[in-house]
């Protein structure tokens, strides 16, 4: 057979593989190049015509898609039975499978053919899941037999914790923005704890009460918050009560769509006795209507006693100071390099853009490998954190080079600039620009380092499992220098 012919036979092989319906369609990191994600229901073994309502996507849609799609919910419209769904059946379908891209529903960016893909509180769709959505839409979005919906989910009347109730709830005090007005930045006090002794936390969330009617047409996220993300941090209350002094702990940043914090069981945070949260830095917004709000912390506690195994935290990345993005330019690339210094263990993953923001990608160099960990896609309306399985969080030696990679669109495609003919720098405001992994980390001891990467070796079936994770879990254990020569 001629070489002309094998090129001609591999081409065709090549051109049947990815036009499969079964394989996602490729994208960049342009706003207007993204495809969506569309599959053939019949490659999962289901018959399209058989994708109902009340057996398929209701369940899909009380699992991932109702907490915000319901009376008083931050979604635009309901989606809770199936006349308020049918009319939305094409949009859902779209929405759906973006998956990872900026508009996308329900908003959780992983990029599943890449990297890590076991994560806590993970409520994105699968393949088989869009599958059957799109099949469903197609075949004019049947409802099914009615009995057999699951039943109704019940809802409160206000904003629900996430965590469970929890033990200790603070208030910050009230503000205000006016219908229309410039985005506002700054320190909106203190909110003392109360503590009489030192806790430990173990999970934490932060929501905004507003005097915004639960069925008012807000049309977006945002339009239903005027704190757009604050960042704050706590400590040991000064005996005039004005300030906090000595060492200070640093909170997740609370965002526009963030998910809660809920830390490992070996790295909570403290808030010692007599503390006091402070708001440091507020960025607030305008969202065409005159509105009033204050901002609550629901937090839970580990047991009293409790003492974290890893308190040591780790570095962050990226480049929040002197950035510079173009206008009317697609693709464009920031890139972050840090050498850990210690055994790192990551525990999230949080990509931090502005409005240009389209995706980030974080990767372990170590040696001559290159790892990519995980790339998720960035919307500024939803911002997300990714919690790590504590079993599949990355485990990388110090020396391991972290490389972080922002992508940036700013055309007329991206429908969150307010002017893409504008140039940007660094800044903290929405209309400038960040490039910073929020995620967080733990600096491990050797003997920790070592410790963990026995569970993982444990986990593994044999040496040809591989974790991505864990470049170092088959590399030999060092041997103690002082035991081999006190054998010789």
């Amino acid at each position: 057979m001629t070489a002309r012919a094998l090129l001609a036979i591999a081409s065709s092989l090549l051109a049947l593989l990815f036009s499969s319906s079964l394989v996602a369609q490729a994208h960049d990191a342009s706003v207007a190049n993204h495809q969506p994600h569309y599959y053939d229901v019949e490659d999962f073994g289901i018959d399209p015509d058989s994708v109902t309502f009340a057996d398929h996507i209701a369940p899909i849609l009380q699992r991932s898609c109702q907490n915000c799609h319901r009376p008083g919910g931050g979604g635009p419209m309901v989606l809770m039975t199936y006349e308020e769904v049918r009319p939305w059946a094409p949009i859902i379908k779209y929405r759906t499978a973006i998956r990872d891209r900026m508009g996308a529903m329900p908003p959780y960016f992983l990029e599943k053919d890449i990297g890590i893909t076991e994560f806590k509180d993970d409520y994105s769709l699968s393949d088989e899941e869009l599958a059957m959505i799109q099949a469903w839409a197609d075949n004019g979005a049947p409802r099914g037999n009615p009995e057999n919906e699951p039943p109704m989910l019940a809802f409160g009347d206000g904003n629900e914790w996430s965590i469970g109730e929890p033990d200790l709830i603070l208030r910050s005090g009230d503000f205000s923005r006016p219908a229309v007005g410039p985005d506002w930045w700054g320190d909106i006090g203190l909110v003392p704890t109360g503590l009489t002794e030192d806790r430990y936390v173990s999970a934490i969330q932060v929501r905004e009460v507003n005097d915004i009617p639960a069925d008012g047409d807000t049309g977006t996220v945002g339009g239903r918050y005027i704190v757009h993300h604050m960042t704050y941090n706590s400590g040991v209350l000064s005996e005039d009560g004005t300030e906090v002094v000595g060492d200070t702990v640093s909170w997740p940043i609370h965002e526009v769509g963030r998910n809660a914090d809920i830390f490992s069981e070996k790295a909570g945070r403290l808030l010692p006795a007599n503390s006091a949260l402070h708001l440091e830095a507020t960025h607030m917004h305008s969202n065409g209507r005159e509105t009033s709000a204050y901002v609550e912390f629901g937090i839970k506690f580990f047991p009293v006693g409790y003492e974290p195994q890893y308190s040591r935290r780790g570095p962050r990345t990226g480049n929040g100071i002197d950035i510079d993005v173009v206008p009317n330019k697609a693709n464009q690339e920031f890139h972050n390099y840090v050498v850990l210094q210690e055994h790192t263990k990551i525990m999230a993953f949080e990509p931090h853009l502005h409005a240009p923001g389209v995706r980030m990608c974080m990767e372990a160099i170590w040696g001559h490998n290159q790892f990519t960990l995980n790339c998720v896609g960035y919307d500024h309306n939803w911002v997300k954190q990714y919690v790590y399985e504590d079993d599949a969080a990355p485990l990388l030696p110090k020396g391991t080079i972290l490389h972080t990679i922002g992508f940036l669109d700013t055309t007329r495609a991206n429908p969150n600039l307010a002017d893409a003919r504008n140039w940007a720098g660094g800044g903290r405001r929405s209309v400038s620009n960040m490039f910073i992994d929020l995620g967080y980390s733990v600096s491990l001891t050797e003997e920790q380092f070592q410790e963990e990467m026995a569970v993982r070796r444990a986990n593994m079936k044999d040496r040809n499992d591989y974790d991505v994770s864990c470049p170092l879990c088959w590399a030999p254990e060092p041997v103690d220098q002082s035991l081999a020569q006190g054998n010789d």
